[in-house]
């Protein structure tokens, strides 16, 4: 495959400077129609989860595609569905730079980007512009409060931004577990997520209305959470009807890359070293919920044996950032497929 060859050249290059590249060169492919050298076929595995068709259970997670400038090229890397954002009311520049650092030692990144986006209305405009929902690919928009806004108005932001992507998206995600944005993960405590859950789902309600289409809503949460603050997520969650969860974002943890280099910068970690704990509070969450709402499993997916894992430990879909960066597109076409033979164990099993 070419990717490893690339991944050299990308990686002597700072991080976010290697981001922009490889995404000119991932349009680049796709506009030449080319995308074949980079990716493998993916078979069809379609999955129906949130009441949408996706192609297959593998995902791109948002974060790659801030503003929704690659969607079309990135769907041509195999993806079942496509994340973009986060994306808040404003555009924002986001924290100071650098603020992406790699610890290849460990298949790991550590970031503090901060919702770095040029805002809702950009972000439409090349939602537009692309094909890829047009012709019926599942597109999730990741919504996000402006880091300015006080986190007492923090639900206003989201209800703006709810608003403004509803018609344009397959499902929305509400993201209140990045740790790059000053007292976010407050909304995660029972009092705030429940203030927020019921103005999301009343605004839901009448935008299905108004736009004759329900579209679901989908909440991400943190990995740094005890098992009674899962447990009262997961209560929330089946309480308000929600209509998914996406488990894990990154973790404030530093376990697995202590000592070294980089593993002193602050912001989230990503990749391999967060696939234990991400699992595990998939795993909670799935005994919580009953079954009542669907998971999204993400974090820490290096190989298709690591997506597999997520689906065992009850995730209905899986995504992917860091491995991404890491394995290139044949991770999409690997994860696919261990996730489409634990699937055909599991039945053999339980016929």
């Amino acid at each position: 495959m070419i990717y490893p060859l690339l991944r050299k050249l990308f990686f002597a290059l700072d991080a976010e400077t290697a981001h922009g590249v490889g995404m000119a060169g991932i349009d680049f492919v796709n506009s030449a129609g080319i995308s074949c050298l980079l990716a493998r076929r993916v078979a069809p595995d379609p999955v129906r989860v949130m009441g949408l068709e996706f192609p297959n259970p593998v995902g791109l997670a948002a974060g790659l595609d801030k503003n929704g400038e690659h969607v079309d090229a990135l769907a041509a890397q195999g993806f079942g569905f496509i994340e973009v954002g986060t994306v808040t009311p404003r555009a924002q520049p986001g924290n100071p730079k650098p603020r992406l650092f790699r610890i290849p030692e460990r298949q790991a990144i550590i970031n503090r980007m901060g919702f770095n986006n040029d805002g809702v209305e950009k972000l439409l405009s090349n939602i537009v512009a692309a094909r890829f929902a047009r012709e019926g690919g599942v597109l999730g928009i990741n919504i996000g409060k402006n880091f300015d806004t006080p986190i007492e108005k923090a639900a206003d932001d989201y209800l703006l931004c709810l608003d403004r992507v509803y018609s344009a998206a397959s499902y929305v995600a509400v993201n209140i577990s990045s740790p790059n944005t000053k007292n976010l993960r407050e909304l995660q405590r029972d009092d705030a997520l429940d203030a927020l859950l019921a103005s999301l789902k009343g605004a839901q309600a009448r935008l299905a209305d108004r736009h004759g289409k329900y579209v679901p809503l989908a909440l991400k949460i943190a990995p740094d959470l005890d098992d009674a603050q899962i447990q009262a997520i997961a209560t929330l969650l089946r309480q308000h009807r929600m209509d998914g969860v996406i488990a894990t974002n990154t973790t404030l943890s530093r376990a697995g890359v202590d000592g070294l280099p980089n593993a002193e910068q602050t912001g989230g970690l990503s990749g391999a070293p967060l696939l234990a704990l991400s699992t595990a509070v998939i795993a909670k969450l799935a005994a919580a919920l009953a079954g009542e709402v669907p998971i999204i499993g993400v974090g820490g997916i290096m190989n298709g044996d690591d997506a597999a894992a997520k689906v065992a430990a009850g995730a209905s879909l899986v995504q992917f950032y860091t491995g991404f960066i890491y394995r290139g597109p044949e991770l999409v076409a690997e994860a696919a497929a261990a996730i489409a033979r634990r699937r055909a164990q599991h039945s053999l099993r339980t016929a």
